[in-house]
Protein backbone atom coordinates (compact mmCIF):
# COMPACT_ATOMS: atom_id res chain seq x y z
CA UNK A 1 0.00 0.00 0.00
CA UNK A 2 1.16 3.55 -0.71
CA UNK A 3 1.19 5.49 2.56
CA UNK A 4 1.69 9.25 2.62
CA UNK A 5 3.16 10.48 5.89
CA UNK A 6 2.75 14.21 6.47
CA UNK A 7 5.49 15.22 8.87
CA UNK A 8 8.84 13.56 9.51
CA UNK A 9 9.40 14.23 13.20
CA UNK A 10 9.77 11.40 15.68
CA UNK A 11 6.36 9.85 14.97
CA UNK A 12 6.40 10.29 11.21
CA UNK A 13 9.92 8.88 10.94
CA UNK A 14 9.06 5.92 13.16
CA UNK A 15 5.95 5.04 11.15
CA UNK A 16 7.82 5.36 7.87
CA UNK A 17 10.46 2.97 9.18
CA UNK A 18 7.97 0.44 10.52
CA UNK A 19 5.75 0.34 7.45
CA UNK A 20 8.68 0.27 5.04
CA UNK A 21 9.99 -2.77 6.91
CA UNK A 22 6.57 -4.40 6.38
CA UNK A 23 6.83 -3.82 2.62
CA UNK A 24 4.67 -0.73 2.14
CA UNK A 25 5.54 2.10 -0.23
CA UNK A 26 6.20 5.31 1.70
CA UNK A 27 5.72 8.87 0.46
CA UNK A 28 7.08 11.59 2.74
CA UNK A 29 5.28 14.92 2.73
CA UNK A 30 7.87 17.54 3.73
CA UNK A 31 8.54 21.24 3.29
CA UNK A 32 12.21 20.76 2.35
CA UNK A 33 13.09 17.62 0.39
CA UNK A 34 16.79 18.56 0.58
CA UNK A 35 16.87 18.52 4.38
CA UNK A 36 19.61 16.06 5.50
CA UNK A 37 17.27 14.31 7.93
CA UNK A 38 14.70 13.84 5.19
CA UNK A 39 17.33 12.46 2.83
CA UNK A 40 18.50 10.04 5.50
CA UNK A 41 14.98 8.81 6.20
CA UNK A 42 14.25 8.53 2.49
CA UNK A 43 17.35 6.41 1.98
CA UNK A 44 16.58 4.15 4.96
CA UNK A 45 12.99 3.51 3.89
CA UNK A 46 13.32 3.70 0.10
CA UNK A 47 10.67 6.40 0.27
CA UNK A 48 9.80 9.20 -2.11
CA UNK A 49 9.95 12.74 -0.73
CA UNK A 50 7.79 15.55 -2.08
CA UNK A 51 5.69 18.46 -0.91
CA UNK A 52 2.94 17.68 1.62
CA UNK A 53 0.26 18.43 -0.98
CA UNK A 54 1.84 16.14 -3.59
CA UNK A 55 2.31 13.38 -1.02
CA UNK A 56 -1.28 13.59 0.20
CA UNK A 57 -2.59 13.33 -3.35
CA UNK A 58 -0.33 10.33 -4.07
CA UNK A 59 -1.09 8.28 -0.97
CA UNK A 60 -3.85 5.70 -0.61
CA UNK A 61 -3.69 6.36 3.13
CA UNK A 62 -2.64 9.75 4.51
CA UNK A 63 -1.07 9.92 7.98
CA UNK A 64 -1.10 13.18 9.94
CA UNK A 65 2.04 13.12 12.09
CA UNK A 66 2.13 16.80 12.97
CA UNK A 67 2.27 19.00 16.05
CA UNK A 68 -1.32 19.75 16.98
CA UNK A 69 -0.83 23.50 16.85
CA UNK A 70 0.29 23.24 13.22
CA UNK A 71 -2.37 20.81 12.06
CA UNK A 72 -5.14 23.09 10.80
CA UNK A 73 -2.87 25.20 8.59
CA UNK A 74 -1.05 22.11 7.33
CA UNK A 75 -4.31 20.39 6.42
CA UNK A 76 -5.58 23.40 4.53
CA UNK A 77 -2.52 23.18 2.27
CA UNK A 78 -3.03 19.52 1.32
CA UNK A 79 -5.81 20.04 -1.20
CA UNK A 80 -8.85 17.81 -1.47
CA UNK A 81 -8.71 14.60 0.56
CA UNK A 82 -12.14 13.48 -0.59
CA UNK A 83 -12.49 9.73 -0.21
CA UNK A 84 -9.04 9.31 1.32
CA UNK A 85 -8.42 7.31 4.47
CA UNK A 86 -6.71 9.66 6.91
CA UNK A 87 -5.00 8.49 10.10
CA UNK A 88 -5.01 11.11 12.83
CA UNK A 89 -2.25 10.12 15.27
CA UNK A 90 -2.06 13.54 16.94
CA UNK A 91 -2.81 14.23 20.57
CA UNK A 92 -4.04 17.81 21.10
CA UNK A 93 -1.25 18.67 23.51
CA UNK A 94 -0.76 21.95 25.27
CA UNK A 95 1.27 22.95 28.33
CA UNK A 96 -0.44 24.29 31.43
CA UNK A 97 1.66 25.29 34.42
CA UNK A 98 4.59 23.41 32.93
CA UNK A 99 2.64 20.16 32.54
CA UNK A 100 1.46 18.48 29.35
CA UNK A 101 -2.34 18.59 29.10
CA UNK A 102 -5.01 18.09 26.47
CA UNK A 103 -6.12 21.26 24.72
CA UNK A 104 -9.64 19.87 24.22
CA UNK A 105 -11.80 16.98 25.35
CA UNK A 106 -14.99 15.84 27.13
CA UNK A 107 -17.43 17.08 24.46
CA UNK A 108 -15.13 16.79 21.42
CA UNK A 109 -11.67 15.59 20.42
CA UNK A 110 -8.83 16.29 18.05
CA UNK A 111 -10.01 13.41 15.87
CA UNK A 112 -13.49 14.90 15.50
CA UNK A 113 -11.99 18.33 14.86
CA UNK A 114 -9.82 16.93 12.06
CA UNK A 115 -12.91 15.31 10.53
CA UNK A 116 -14.66 18.69 10.50
CA UNK A 117 -11.66 20.24 8.73
CA UNK A 118 -11.68 17.51 6.05
CA UNK A 119 -15.33 16.34 5.98
CA UNK A 120 -15.04 14.28 2.79
CA UNK A 121 -12.20 12.13 4.15
CA UNK A 122 -12.49 8.93 6.21
CA UNK A 123 -10.72 9.84 9.45
CA UNK A 124 -9.46 7.13 11.80
CA UNK A 125 -7.99 8.03 15.18
CA UNK A 126 -5.14 5.73 16.21
CA UNK A 127 -1.38 5.50 16.83
CA UNK A 128 -1.60 8.10 19.58
CA UNK A 129 -1.26 5.71 22.52
CA UNK A 130 2.47 4.91 22.63
CA UNK A 131 5.71 6.70 21.86
CA UNK A 132 7.56 6.73 18.57
CA UNK A 133 10.08 4.06 19.60
CA UNK A 134 7.31 1.47 19.92
CA UNK A 135 5.76 2.52 16.60
CA UNK A 136 9.13 1.99 14.93
CA UNK A 137 9.53 -1.51 16.36
CA UNK A 138 6.77 -3.22 18.35
CA UNK A 139 8.60 -6.54 18.59
CA UNK A 140 10.05 -8.15 21.70
CA UNK A 141 6.97 -8.02 23.95
CA UNK A 142 5.45 -11.15 25.55
CA UNK A 143 2.21 -10.36 23.67
CA UNK A 144 1.56 -7.86 20.88
CA UNK A 145 0.96 -4.39 22.32
CA UNK A 146 -2.58 -3.12 21.82
CA UNK A 147 -3.52 -0.18 19.63
CA UNK A 148 -7.09 1.11 19.69
CA UNK A 149 -8.69 2.89 16.77
CA UNK A 150 -11.85 4.92 16.35
CA UNK A 151 -13.65 5.94 13.17
CA UNK A 152 -17.05 6.10 11.51
CA UNK A 153 -16.19 4.09 8.38
CA UNK A 154 -15.91 0.33 8.95
CA UNK A 155 -14.09 -0.30 5.67
CA UNK A 156 -11.49 2.35 6.51
CA UNK A 157 -10.97 0.81 9.95
CA UNK A 158 -10.48 -2.63 8.40
CA UNK A 159 -7.72 -1.18 6.21
CA UNK A 160 -6.09 0.54 9.17
CA UNK A 161 -6.35 -2.58 11.33
CA UNK A 162 -4.16 -4.40 8.82
CA UNK A 163 -1.63 -1.56 8.85
CA UNK A 164 -1.56 -1.66 12.66
CA UNK A 165 -0.94 -5.40 12.61
CA UNK A 166 1.86 -4.84 10.10
CA UNK A 167 3.53 -2.66 12.74
CA UNK A 168 3.18 -5.45 15.30
CA UNK A 169 0.15 -4.21 17.23
CA UNK A 170 -3.06 -5.95 18.20
CA UNK A 171 -5.68 -3.71 16.59
CA UNK A 172 -8.85 -3.16 18.62
CA UNK A 173 -11.87 -1.20 17.42
CA UNK A 174 -13.09 1.37 19.96
CA UNK A 175 -16.12 2.39 17.89
CA UNK A 176 -17.08 5.61 16.17
CA UNK A 177 -14.86 8.65 15.86
CA UNK A 178 -16.41 10.22 18.96
CA UNK A 179 -14.47 7.58 20.92
CA UNK A 180 -11.37 9.63 20.17
CA UNK A 181 -12.55 11.49 23.28
CA UNK A 182 -11.37 8.53 25.35
CA UNK A 183 -8.38 7.51 23.22
CA UNK A 184 -6.69 10.90 23.50
CA UNK A 185 -6.79 10.89 27.33
CA UNK A 186 -5.63 7.26 27.17
CA UNK A 187 -2.60 8.47 25.24
CA UNK A 188 -1.96 10.92 28.07
CA UNK A 189 -1.69 7.97 30.48
CA UNK A 190 1.26 6.68 28.45
CA UNK A 191 2.85 10.15 28.41
CA UNK A 192 2.36 10.50 32.17
CA UNK A 193 3.98 7.16 32.95
CA UNK A 194 6.78 7.52 30.41
CA UNK A 195 7.76 11.11 31.11
CA UNK A 196 6.56 12.01 34.60
CA UNK A 197 6.61 8.70 36.49
CA UNK A 198 9.95 7.30 35.41
CA UNK A 199 8.72 4.31 33.44
CA UNK A 200 10.57 5.40 30.32
CA UNK A 201 9.55 4.93 26.70
CA UNK A 202 10.16 1.23 26.11
CA UNK A 203 6.73 -0.10 27.10
CA UNK A 204 3.18 -0.27 25.75
CA UNK A 205 -0.33 -1.27 26.79
CA UNK A 206 -1.55 -4.82 26.17
CA UNK A 207 -4.95 -6.53 26.21
CA UNK A 208 -4.56 -9.77 28.16
CA UNK A 209 -7.34 -12.38 28.15
CA UNK A 210 -7.66 -14.88 30.99
CA UNK A 211 -7.26 -18.44 29.75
Amino acid sequence: MKIAIIGTGNVGSALATGWARAGHQIVLGVRDVADPNVRSLRDKTDAAAMSPREAAQAGEVVVLALPWNAAEDALSALGSLSGKIVIDCMNPLTVRDGVFSLERGFSTSAGETVAKWIPQAKVVKTLNQVGADIMRDASGFPVPPVMFMAGDDDSAKATIAKLLRDLGFEALDAGGLSQARILEPFGMVWINQAMARGKGRDWAFAAVTRS
